[in-house]
């Protein structure tokens, strides 16, 4: 792939690089290329990146444009931007425009997916988005956002405003850990139309609740148009394990 001139001084904070599927998400089982985020503004119960967030823990200060490299090496069209909360890197908006005007090996620049978890404004990369749109820029844009859950002890922190900005392209994703946080999902979803906004998706805390239990849920209460989704680097690899 060919790397395009950027202006690259500015840096972001990265925890680690890497290529694997997508575990979750409108693009799960499709290989992506991986940057992870340092630093996150919550503190979720069931955090699987906590070593990412911590304060003592800097990671690597990488230039937009040594990431857009990196990123046109490895070869993938689709690039997951995730963290930690990668909206909390000043310096994303250029990452993202640099590789939404990346010329591809198929001209279409890169499929950028940024998961972010609610508590950060989506309104600058949401305007980007548009913006680029309206340029024709060859790249692709969506986001993944999580809407937290009770059991989270995080769900104060959502902002409601975020919501506005979802479409078909992006996906608000419910994690779960009871019949509390099935109740809450239920209660936006129905509330909000959301269904008929973006993708809903449903996914378990890991070893917190049966997924089964969720499709019986699904089943009572009729949630013919959100979908259960696990997520599948867990299944493959150790449910710890860096860089899959």
């Amino acid at each position: 792939m060919g790397t395009p001139n950027v202006s690259g001084d500015a840096t972001l904070a990265v925890a680690e690089r890497f290529v694997s599927i997508n575990g979750e998400g409108l693009q799960a089982g499709r290989l992506a290329t991986f940057v992870r985020f340092c630093g996150c503004n919550l503190a979720c119960s069931y955090c699987d990146t906590r070593w990412a967030c911590e304060p003592a823990f800097e990671g690597e200060q990488i230039s937009v444009a040594e990431l857009l490299s990196h990123v046109a090496d490895a070869g993938c069209a689709c690039v997951t931007l995730t963290g930690g909360e990668p909206l909390l890197q000043p310096a994303l908006p250029d990452l993202v425009e640099a590789l939404l005007r990346a010329d591809g090996s198929s001209a279409r620049g890169f499929a950028v997916e940024i998961e972010t978890n609610g508590a950060v404004s989506l309104e600058p990369l949401a305007q980007l988005r548009q913006r680029m749109g309206a340029e024709h820029t060859p790249g692709t844009l969506s986001f993944t956002m999580d809407w937290k859950s009770p059991s989270s002890g995080m769900s104060a922190h959502m902002l409601a405003e975020n919501l506005s900005w979802l479409t078909k392209c992006d996906t608000l994703k419910f994690v779960v850990g009871s019949r509390e946080d099935l109740d809450a999902m239920r209660e936006l979803v129905v509330a909000q139309g959301l269904t008929a906004r973006t993708n809903v998706l449903i996914s378990p805390v890991f070893g917190c609740i049966e997924p089964q239990d969720i499709v019986e849920y699904m089943k009572e209460h009729s949630l013919i148009d959100v979908r259960l989704q696990l997520q599948l680097h867990k299944f493959i690899w150790p449910p710890s394990q860096r860089g899959v």
